[in-house]
């Protein structure tokens, strides 16, 4: 599975943009603030239907547009697909093949990815939220009823959190009772993926830090069946204080928190660990190699470890990488950017990657 074609248009600081890519790593350079960043913010909305920077879809709207829209051609189970979406403000328009829907939910799974960004380093030094945001996406590229039950548990949340801030039992029994169903899914499936992905981390963690570190991901989940020994105390704060959305994961290196005890090049290589071991659990559930993106590979790691990570990443598939002046490498196709604008670069004989 692989992306062929891209096109863009007013979406950020691209007008009109149209790329043919490589089915194996992509080089994506440029100085800092050109439209790297965005490049790859395209890619992930086409297979999450959510941007990886913002809630907001107006923000992706180009300054003094309308609208935005995307278009990828790709290969996909040896079929060549098409995929077109478009925002104006209000309306969300997608369309797979010729089939037509009014949300992005449907392009979850569809085109599988996996991004690794600076801002990654929050999975394990930022809020229990950024943790179940990884997890939640993780498992909703693979199951739809994943989807369906974490939709229904929230819509049951908030109507059950209105009763609360409203102080009336009268109906909170049956908003608990979709709840728990839809938390027990959820609870099950999330165990699941940790286990999938728990020998995963060891092999990768391993690997990057030479053996050196040892990495171990423990879920913590916030469960009950029964809600009516919390409900005095949820009744005084007008909220619910236990189930699927105050779940949280643990990320111990060498047996301790990593929040409190890694160094940084430790936490970089957890991180870097954890998305690889993210896009190998996705390849095996697709039966596909997940799209694959690093924005500002340069700086994620130190050198060695750097290398040891471009090496493993020839077998990813469709890799994207951005770097402000660290590619120039012959063995990659490499695209400039800038202000916006895209050009193949010609690689000139002799010349090596430069840090």
């Amino acid at each position: 599975m692989f992306i062929k074609k891209l096109y863009l248009r007013h979406f950020r600081n691209y007008q009109e943009t149209s790329l043919e890519l490589s089915p194996e790593i992509n080089l994506i350079r440029g100085s800092n603030a050109q439209g790297k960043t965005n490049l790859l913010e395209a890619l992930y909305l086409l297979g999450t239907g959510r941007s990886f920077r913002t809630p907001h879809l107006k923000e992706l709207i180009q300054k003094d547009a309308s609208f935005f829209f995307l278009e990828a051609e790709f290969l996909k189970d040896g079929i060549l697909q098409h995929l077109r979406l478009s925002f104006d403000g209000q309306q969300k328009k997608l369309d797979y093949n010729n089939t037509s829907y009014a949300h992005f939910t449907n392009l979850l799974g569809l085109l599988p990815i996996v991004l690794l960004a600076p801002e990654d380093v929050l999975l394990i030094t930022g809020a229990p939220a950024d943790r179940r945001r990884f997890l939640d996406l993780h498992l909703a590229q693979s199951d739809p009823l994943y989807v369906h039950h974490l939709a229904r548990y929230h819509r049951a949340l908030k109507q059950r959190n209105f009763l609360l801030r409203k102080k009336t039992e009268a109906t909170l029994e049956t908003w608990e009772t979709l709840m728990v169903t839809s938390a027990s899914y959820l609870r099950k499936k999330r165990q699941e993926a940790l286990a999938s992905l728990s020998p995963l981390l060891k092999t990768f963690m391993q690997e990057l830090s030479q053996e050196k570190d040892t990495l171990e991901i423990r879920y913590l989940p916030s469960y009950t069946e029964n809600y009516q020994p919390y409900r005095a105390k949820e009744l005084f704060l007008g909220a619910t204080l236990i189930g699927p959305h105050r779940d949280d994961l643990a990320i111990l290196i060498n047996e301790q928190e990593a929040r409190s005890f890694a160094s940084q090049g430790q936490l970089r290589s957890a991180i870097a660990a954890l998305r690889l071991a993210q896009w190998k659990h996705l390849q095996e559930l697709h039966l596909a190699p997940p799209l694959f993106c690093i924005d500002d590979f340069g700086i994620h790691l130190d050198a060695q470890r750097r290398e040891l990570l471009l090496s493993k990443l020839t077998s990813f598939g469709q890799v994207f990488l951005t770097s402000p002046t660290y590619f120039e490498n012959p063995n990659h196709p490499t695209l400039d950017i800038e202000n916006g604008k895209v050009r193949p670069y010609l690689h000139i004989p002799g010349s090596v990657l430069v840090d």
